[in-house]
């Protein structure tokens, strides 16, 4: 059994499709075959359910998975570790970004990428829950997500920044003179929100219940994008953290109210697998953010579009 044996397993369940995981690997949907079936004869076991299509891992299956995750992760890293060594860090850094964290993401993919140019950075716009797997399954090197609402188990935190919410509605003769208002108001406005799949939904949710009301939002999506363009296109208004204003910059036309009664704030930060040691490429990013200072970025960044 060699590790792209191990490969082919992790593939193999990822993609529960043969010829889907043989491609993913650059091999033929033969070879892929051949090499799941030595590590059955060299384990004496049964690891994949076998019909005319893939239909799933027994559970011996499932367990050789487990182990198969860990040691490609491990030799992964070793790899990138010995690659340092000789002429700085490379590889993949796989991360994981709820979509409220998106707008100022790149404070620090753009430090990290000038420190490390030979590496590269994917980045997906995940729940909570995803992110949570990504993390268990090795998928992810690094979740972006709130940190004190339905916090991520098994993985060590950093907190970036702390998030305060903004209704965000048509400027008109009622708001002109006004920079707050409270969540029992905003509850009245015809809003756009983030689907209820989102943790951020949830947490808004959570403060307009706080004040006794019931928030309906006509429209939902799971998209940045959408709300703006709603905003921006539409007579609609929506609830956001005041960091999605770095993102719309100068809003003509729109009015940004800080949300009061409550005062409410929840804490964003990176989290990594608790697993030692990390890989190298997470490390990295995670020394990034330790020399960063998110809060008093984004403070200057508001203060530029609203001054």
């Amino acid at each position: 059994m060699i590790i792209r044996h191990l490969e082919f397993m992790a593939a193999l369940a990822r993609e529960k499709h043969f010829a889907r995981a043989a491609a993913s690997c650059h091999v033929t949907q033969s070879t892929l075959s051949a090499g799941i079936k030595q590590m059955e004869e060299s384990l004496g076991v049964l690891l994949v359910e076998r019909g005319q299509r893939f239909v799933g891992l027994t559970p011996e299956g499932d367990k050789v998975l487990e182990w198969a995750q860990h040691v490609i992760t491990d030799y992964q890293s070793l790899r990138q570790n010995l690659a340092e060594m000789r002429s700085g860090l490379t590889g993949q850094l796989k991360i994981g970004a709820i979509p409220v964290t998106l707008p100022v993401i790149a404070l620090l993919t753009t430090p990290f990428a000038k420190l490390h140019p030979q590496t590269n950075i994917i980045i997906r716009s995940l729940t909570s829950i995803e992110i949570q797997r990504g993390l268990d399954d090795f998928s992810l090197d690094i979740g972006m997500t709130y940190l004190d609402n339905e916090p991520l188990a098994r993985v060590r935190r950093f907190q970036l920044y702390t998030e305060r919410y903004v209704l965000l509605t048509q400027e008109n003769e009622l708001m002109a003179d006004r920079n707050k208002i409270t969540w029992s108001e905003a509850a009245a406005f015809p809003l756009c929100l983030l689907t209820s799949d989102m943790q951020n939904r949830r947490i808004i949710d959570a403060h307009f219940h706080q004040v006794g009301a019931e928030v309906h939002s006509p429209i939902e999506t799971n998209s940045l994008i959408t709300l703006w363009s709603h905003l921006r296109f539409g007579q609609w208004s929506t609830v956001v953290p005041n960091s999605f204003l770095s993102l719309i910059g100068k809003m003509e036309g729109l009015k940004a109210l800080a949300l009061v009664e409550p005062d409410a704030s929840h804490n964003v930060g990176l989290v990594a697998s608790d697993r030692d040691p990390l890989p190298p490429v997470a490390r990295a990013f995670l020394d990034v953010a330790k020399q960063s200072n998110m809060n008093h970025e984004i403070v200057r960044q508001l203060k530029s579009i609203t001054s």
